[in-house]
């Protein structure tokens, strides 16, 4: 009887795992396609991160450093004001 239960025990398992191994390799295959697919079809564009949801006019060319400095200070000297 307890080879019986061990028996099962081990066809279970091997059952078990055989499914996952079965399932892990299609959905392998399954984002190796569609990463396929979207490569093949949408290409990526050559737009830089920045630049997303603005137009090349909104566009900052360059940022003055000081002026930036001083309304980053002017803000956090707000913000302390405003907290006491």
């Amino acid at each position: 009887m307890n080879g019986d239960i061990v028996d099962q025990g081990v066809e279970l398992m091997l059952f078990g795992m055989g499914t996952v191994v079965i399932f892990l390799t299609l959905l392998i295959i399954a984002t190796n396609l569609m990463s396929w697919f979207l490569r093949r079809y949408l290409p990526e564009s050559e737009v830089p991160a920045m630049s997303i949801g603005r137009s090349p006019a909104q566009q900052p060319q360059s940022v003055d450093q000081t002026r930036l400095v001083a309304v980053v200070t002017a803000a956090i000297h707000r913000h302390r004001a405003n907290k006491k």
